[in-house]
């Protein structure tokens, strides 16, 4: 057996997924990964729609950010690895099918939540990213895609070295990691005029590290690219996204309103994670509240820091 032969699963062989849910304080979980804590119910489907359509257009429309056309045009079959894909008809996987019919595109999540109608060329399966090893060969995706996925990996750095071993020579890899220090009025927030926003992201690092995740990764993205010595052409482009209906012009004024839809969805989505971590509900309820309160009647204004990173593989 191959030392990369770990366990996966594809959608279309699975009749009942019900294995693949675990509910936790009412709201249905992973049952693949007990570190990664958000939901996986419609809810959460949703929210990823939002979020795609905010990436979009923040993206200026398109599905991806980087040199993406240029690495998928060629003679020999191209293959396409999006990890985390996420679930709902919005993915990056089922629009870089649409958008490269000749391209194989496989997208990797911890539950099936995927739609089974999708483009021939696009595939959805079923993985633990939070492993040793990934479960396919070196030197076999011409594009690696992984965004948003960080709160559910306990060594960043590792799953880097494994992009790295299965990427071919010249592919390209992105990464895309929101920060976890929220912004107003751009800078940090803090107690001061957002007392219930700052008490919320501050409780949910705090759970974060209490799970074993590093909650800084999202700023070291290149550093983590760097220290494999498999990449060069490392482009960073960091940018801060409102949240709300503040900004003045029209397209950031669309990325805030989606941006305060996922929000607003994200928010009661991390009540397990805070029971789970031994917060009582009381003290729970009223973080969620305040937090709310923050949102929907904001003093100053919100926006978060997105790090996006893409690199070129060595030949």
């Amino acid at each position: 057996m191959s030392l990369y032969q770990h366990p996966v699963e594809y959608l279309s062989d699975r009749d009942d997924d019900s294995d693949y849910f675990r509910n936790v304080h009412g709201r249905a979980l992973n049952a693949l990964n007990e570190r990664y804590m958000l939901p996986v119910d419609h809810d959460e489907v949703k929210r990823s729609e939002l979020h795609h359509r905010m990436m979009q257009f923040v993206f200026n429309g398109k599905n991806y950010v980087g040199p993406v056309s240029e690495v998928l045009h060629g003679g020999h079959q191209r293959r396409v690895l999006d990890l985390g894909t996420g679930g709902g008809c919005w993915s990056v996987a089922i629009d870089i099918a649409d958008e490269f019919p000749k391209v194989e595109v496989v997208g990797v999540d911890l539950a099936p939540i995927q739609p089974r109608s999708v483009p021939p060329n696009c595939t959805f399966e079923l993985c633990d990213l939070d492993q040793w090893t990934l479960p396919y060969p070196d030197n076999h995706f011409d594009l690696i895609h992984a965004r948003s996925m960080h709160t559910g990996i306990s060594n960043y750095p590792r799953l880097v070295h494994e992009i790295s071993r299965i990427l071919k020579p010249g592919g390209l890899v992105i990464l895309i990691e929101p920060d976890l220090m929220p912004i107003a009025d751009g800078k940090p927030a803090d107690e001061f005029g957002l007392p219930g926003w700052f008490a919320f992201w501050q409780t949910y690092r705090g759970c974060l590290k209490q799970q074993g995740i590093d909650t800084t990764v999202p700023s070291r993205l290149p550093q983590f690219l760097s220290a494999t010595k498999a990449f060069h052409h490392i482009v960073t482009q960091d940018g801060n996204i409102p949240v709300g209906f503040w900004p003045k012009d029209p397209l950031l004024l669309t990325v805030g309103q989606l941006a305060w839809m996922d929000c607003d969805l994200f928010i009661p989505a991390l009540k397990p994670l805070f029971l789970h971590a031994g917060l009582p509900e009381s003290k729970v309820t009223k973080l969620i509240k305040e937090a709310q309160q923050d949102l929907y009647y904001p003093l100053l204004q919100i926006s978060c820091k997105y790090h996006i990173v893409h690199a070129f593989k060595r030949n």
